[in-house]
C-alpha cells in the first residue's frame, strides 16, 4: 500500500473507514481527508489528527485514493480531480452502485479502479467488505485494497456484476438486523418484560447465534431446527412468521434495495 492514502468525502462511511485504519496501526501522517464543509474538516482534524485538503490536492499528493461520496456526487467529483490523476495512482471507489467503468471513462487512461462494498460495523473491525477489479486494475491492486479493509473485518472479492447485489445483502445488511432486534425488544416489552432486560437478552441472543453460525460450519437451517422440537415454543413462533410471509418480505426489501442502488448511481 502507498504510503499516503486520501479520503475524499470523508462522510459517515469515510470517517468509520479513517478511524478503523488508524487503530489498525496506520499514523495520522499517512492519511488525508476532503470534506463538502469546512467545518466537518475542523472536526476530522481535531478528532484524528488527520491532514484536511481539498480534492485536487489530495489527487496530486496521494498514493491511494479512496472515494467516499455519495454516487450522485461521483462525477462532479471525477470532473474535478481528472487534471491531477496520474496513470498509476489506485482509486478506490466506494459509492454503491457507481461502476468502475463509469469511473475509468472520467479520469486519464489506464488508472487503476478498484471498487468496494463495507459496511458500518467497521467501526468495531468486524466489517464485511467485498472488492471487485476495473479494467485496468490487477492482482497487485486487488491485494493493496484488501491490505487496506483486512484490519477493519472480512474482505470476499466476487465479479463486479454482483456488486449491487452485495451492496443491498451486507452494505444495508446491519439496518436489517437493528430492525429485528427492535421488533423482538418491543415483543419483549409487550410480553412484561423490562426495556433492558428485553435489549440485553436479544443482542447476547444475536451475537451466540452469529457466533455459532460461523463458528459451527452448519447450514443455519440445521442450526434453526435444532432449535425447533415438536410441538414447542419456537415451531408456533416459526408458523406466524411464516404466516407472515417474514421470509418473502425479506427477500422483496433486499430486492428493493439492490433497484434502489442502481437508481441512486443512474442520478
Amino acid at each position: 500500500m502507498g504510503r499516503l492514502i486520501a479520503i475524499l468525502g470523508a462522510g459517515k462511511m469515510g470517517e468509520a473507514l479513517l478511524s478503523g485504519v488508524l487503530r489498525a496501526g496506520r499514523r495520522p501522517s499517512e492519511l488525508m481527508v476532503t470534506t463538502r464543509r469546512e467545518e466537518r474538516g475542523v472536526l476530522l482534524r481535531e478528532r484524528y489528527g488527520v491532514e484536511v485538503v481539498t480534492n485536487a490536492e489530495a489527487a496530486k499528493t496521494a498514493d491511494t485514493l479512496i472515494l467516499s461520496v455519495k454516487p450522485q456526487d461521483m462525477d462532479a467529483l471525477l470532473g474535478e480531480i481528472r487534471p491531477h490523476v496520474p496513470p498509476g495512482r489506485l482509486v478506490i471507489s466506494m459509492a454503491a452502485g457507481i461502476t468502475t467503468s463509469f469511473i475509468e471513462q472520467r479520469l486519464p487512461e489506464g488508472v487503476p479502479v478498484v471498487r468496494v462494498m463495507s459496511n458500518t460495523p467497521v467501526l468495531v473491525d468486524q466489517a464485511m467488505s467485498v472488492v471487485s477489479a476495473g479494467s485496468h486494475a490487477g492482482e497487485e491492486h486487488l491485494k493493496l485494497a484488501e491490505e487496506l479493509l483486512s484490519p477493519v473485518g472480512k474482505v470476499l472479492r466476487i465479479p463486479e456484476s454482483l456488486q449491487d447485489a452485495a451492496t443491498a445483502l451486507s452494505g444495508s445488511g446491519p439496518a436489517y438486523f437493528y430492525f429485528l432486534v427492535e421488533a423482538m425488544v418491543d415483543a419483549g416489552i409487550l410480553l412484561g418484560m423490562p426495556r433492558a432486560a428485553a435489549l440485553e437478552m436479544v443482542i447476547q441472543s444475536a451475537v451466540g447465534a452469529a457466533i455459532m453460525l460461523r463458528d459451527s460450519g452448519e447450514h443455519p437451517v440445521l442450526l434453526r431446527e435444532a432449535v425447533t422440537s415438536p410441538g414447542g415454543t419456537t415451531i408456533a413462533a416459526i408458523r406466524e412468521l411464516e404466516r407472515h410471509g417474514v421470509r418473502a418480505a425479506v427477500l422483496e426489501a433486499i430486492e428493493a434495495a439492490r433497484d434502489r442502488g442502481r437508481e441512486l448511481a443512474e442520478g
